[in-house]
């Protein structure tokens, strides 16, 4: 699934005291009166009447307090119930991010969903605001080597410069190119679009299923709009309660401990590629130390891998075991000479294509969470916090506060509302035991957090637990196609 990754959000960690005419929540009321009427018009996405999946676009304002500053075109796919004498209702799913599109989940819903959930909902996937086929879409820059690989830990004044100005390039490119826009794409905005989409819908009440941050987004709804929800399931659950930092630390101190795991796992298997004489641990930290004072060149026209490469490709790595084998290889061949393995889990991080193009997942997750949430406001501020994350991540530290994108955003901070999740009934959090992005305790948080929050626990090393065994698979579908739940907290 696509998720939240602080390594990067660590580059957006502060906000602008600059003036602008962008409009700013002071105090977002914490429930909204709902959408009423509205209509979308769906069509065959492929014009094959053997594949079922509908296509849409639906218009929503700017500004839903000022509607005439403009529109967003949302990218809408409907999966319709495969078995219409049992469906049930419309059931939105987001993947996670924040930036990245999600109808995806309605085009192929049986790779994501348990089948008889294909069966009874009418699985309703969209682009968020700002984010994939959704236009206008937040656009910054096309190469990312320019502005994610400066050095992490600079360790003289020219380091540091070009680290702080590749921080300000970005937003300067982000604004410039986007700047329309960028004071709009905050999780409230979406949240009320989730709203329009559900009263055009002509569905009193609808169900929800988020991932990552979709668990974010899915819990501002169901706070803001209780009385619309028929079931709602946040798989890989934040917590609500933590700012910006405490956030970022919480995250840091999730990825060290699976990538204190990973080093362990290799230096007591003689077959892991980084094995080490049994000493992985020693070895990588000779090898991030070597990478900064000698980067790797794999490719004329690519970035050098150095400690900010490795750090990237680490915490994609991280977010499941299945890549832990890939890792593995990569740290032994970067060892060797050679940096490709760590470039391509960089790669895979920034969503890079084959022919060299990205998509604009990264500059969407930095405009959305330097709205809602952006963090201390001067290069000075961020750099106080680089101890505490060093007494959470000693390894990985510097991956989580290499940068300063908020610092130099310009469009002012619309607050996401405070999660309380008061008259939406039953909620099911999903917590992994082994989860990097969203661990365990930020997941039984969010549990606290709602009125009425119910945990299952996954045992597994991955991000998110929604099919990872039947026996989360099983309950979260029971629950979503009766809204019933008989437990408090659950093991699976």
């Amino acid at each position: 699934m696509a998720s939240v990754l602080f390594a990067t959000l660590a580059g957006c960690s502060s906000a602008s005291t600059s003036d602008t005419t962008a409009p700013q929540s002071e105090a977002t009321p914490t429930s909204i009166t709902p959408a009423v009427g509205g209509t979308i018009k769906w069509k065959s996405c492929t014009g094959d009447e053997l594949d079922p999946t509908m296509c849409a676009t639906f218009k929503v304002p700017y500004d839903y307090d000022n509607p005439s500053v403009g529109q967003f075109s949302l990218k809408l796919v409907k999966h319709p119930a495969a078995k219409p004498a049992k469906r049930i209702g419309s059931m939105l799913v987001n993947p996670g991010g924040p930036g990245f599109g999600g109808i995806f989940l309605a085009e192929d819903p049986t790779t994501y969903f348990g089948g008889d959930l294909v069966d009874s909902f009418d699985i309703i996937g969209w682009d968020p605001r700002g984010t994939g086929e959704s236009t206008p879409a937040v656009d910054c820059i096309d190469n990312y080597d320019k502005y994610f690989t400066a050095d992490p830990s600079p360790q003289t004044a020219a380091e540091k410069k070009t680290l702080i100005e590749a921080s300000r390039l970005f937003s300067e490119e982000c604004e410039k190119n986007s700047g329309d826009i960028l004071p709009y794409v905050s999780t409230n905005n979406t949240v009320r679009d989730m709203d329009s989409i559900r009263a055009a819908l002509g569905e009193e009440k609808i169900s929800y299923f988020g991932f990552s941050y979709g668990s974010e987004l899915g819990a501002a709804w169901l706070t803001m709009f209780p009385t619309t929800v028929r079931a709602a399931v946040l798989d890989g659950a934040t917590d609500p309660d933590a700012d910006y930092m405490q956030g970022g630390l919480d995250q840091a101190k999730g990825f060290e401990k699976q990538f204190t795991a990973f080093l362990e796992k290799c230096s007591k298997d003689v077959k892991c590629p980084f094995h080490n004489k049994g000493d992985a641990e020693g070895a990588y930290d000779k090898l991030i130390e070597d990478l900064d004072a000698r980067p790797l060149k794999v490719d004329s026209k690519r970035t050098s891998v150095n400690q900010s490469v490795a750090f990237t490709a680490i915490s994609q790595a991280m977010y499941s075991s299945t890549m832990w084998d890939e890792l593995e290889q990569a740290l032994a061949d970067a060892q060797k000479g050679d940096g490709a393995g760590l470039l391509s889990l960089n790669d895979d991080y920034y969503q890079r294509k084959g022919d060299g193009t990205y998509g604009n997942e990264l500059e969407a997750f930095n405009a959305i969470l330097c709205l809602d949430d952006p963090g201390p406001l001067t290069v000075e501020e961020t750099d106080a916090y680089l101890p505490k994350f060093e007494a959470v991540a000693p390894r990985l530290a510097h991956g989580f506060t290499s940068g300063y994108g908020c610092v130099f955003w310009k469009a002012k901070p619309d607050r996401r509302i405070a999660i309380t999740g008061k008259g939406a009934g039953p909620v099911i959090v999903i917590g992994t035991t082994g989860d990097a992005a969203t661990p365990l305790e930020s997941s039984r948080r969010m549990t606290t957090a709602l009125e009425d929050g119910r945990l299952i626990v996954v045992t597994a090393n991955r991000h998110t637990g929604y099919g990872e065994n039947d026996c989360v698979t099983t309950t979260v579908n029971k629950y979503l196609l009766t809204t019933k739940v008989s437990f408090a907290e659950k093991l699976c």
